[in-house]
């Protein structure tokens, strides 16, 4: 029988599925001062990220940032690289498989989960790639941001959506914007706390801090800020805690512009000096570990919060890829694709 042209085709001749795009932040390819380099000029170049006219922004980062801030970066990174390469991308690649495996077992059809990076690499387009190739015709892209922001959430839309544009045929479109009031999100994080005292022992205060965001974007609309105070007020009461026994703070600012306060470093060495002598910390905004976790938190804040006078400083890993973890995002997956085929409860 002759072949028809109109049912055989390579993109068509794989039966459909849903594919599950996740999207991380990113990291450099390696802990050098070039490779650091090419993953801020991406990074810094996004406009949802630094909201200023892009001539002048691009003297700043060109003639001043990316000649200096890169070596400053790469031995910051060199101080929490594995042999396995960026601990980011090590734990997001675990993530990917885990909830791979777990979809396998939970859905009634083809469901392929492709990770990707919103910077660096493995790439969006790369992902995107793939699961074009895997005949993908409903795609969910979820940013694992548990707060949104259009830095973050947005951004890895902008980007996903910009490379569509050039697709022909488009898979139908979902995205999880946020999950940080989600009960099961809550639960994970409060039991790895409460794990973390029952072999640690529990410290006089915990910090929940937060990646920060120019106040600027906060006044201008963006509910980042808001979902963060919510996501530490669940928390705060799922553990019980007395309000003096807990605070929220907001790390990792950059520039002179004012950013959301209280500054994590500055709130250290305040409750330092005041007599504190014990602080667990925990970054609720983080679903891996990454250098502002690591190197910023563990390293360089518990020698802020031990220099001002403190003496015990214990920081609390991001959920990573536990087990209550994966099955949190699994279920954020599940139910943000009811009604596709492959998640049908019939």
């Amino acid at each position: 029988m002759e072949n028809n042209i109109y049912t055989l085709n390579n993109k068509h001749d794989k039966p459909p599925c849903t594919g599950v795009l996740l999207c991380n932040l990113g990291t450099p390819d390696e802990a050098t001062t070039d490779a650091v380099r090419r993953y801020l000029a991406e990074f810094l170049s996004d406009s949802r990220v630094i909201e200023l006219a892009k001539p002048v922004w691009w003297l700043i980062l060109h003639g001043i940032i990316l000649r200096t801030r890169p070596a400053r970066s790469a031995k910051a990174y060199q101080k929490i690289w594995t042999e396995h390469g960026s601990p980011l991308l090590t734990i997001s690649v675990k993530q990917a498989a885990a909830i791979q495996e777990s979809l396998n077992e939970d859905t009634k059809g083809p469901v392929k989960v492709e990770l990707a990076m919103r910077y660096g690499n493995p790439s969006i387009a790369c992902a995107l790639k793939n699961l074009q190739d895997a005949n993908a015709q409903r795609l969910l892209l979820f940013p694992l941001y548990p707060q949104y922001s259009a830095t973050t959430t947005a951004s890895c839309f902008d980007a996903v959506t910009n490379i569509m544009q050039t697709w022909r045929n488009l898979p139908e479109l979902r995205m999880i914007n946020h999950y940080h009031d989600d009960p099961g999100y809550i639960d994970a994080l409060a039991e790895t706390i409460r794990d973390h005292w029952a072999q640690q022992g529990k410290a006089e205060k915990i910090l929940f801090s937060f990646h920060g965001l120019p106040k600027k974007y906060f006044l201008a609309g963006d509910p980042y800020a808001s979902e963060c105070h919510r996501t530490a007020q669940l928390l705060a009461e799922q553990l019980q805690l007395d309000d003096d026994k807990w605070s929220i703070a907001f790390q990792s600012r950059f520039g002179l512009q004012e950013w959301l306060k209280p500054y994590t470093d500055k709130l250290l060495k305040k409750w330092a000096k005041s007599g504190v002598e014990s602080v667990d910390i925990i970054c609720p905004g983080f679903s891996a570990d990454c250098l502002e976790t690591l190197e910023e938190i563990k390293l360089q804040n518990r020698d802020f919060f031990i220099g001002a006078g403190g003496k015990t400083f214990s920081y609390i890993p991001a959920l990573n890829d536990q087990a209550g973890h994966i099955s949190v995002l699994t279920d954020l997956i599940i139910k943000h694709c009811q009604g596709w085929p492959e998640f049908s409860q019939e």
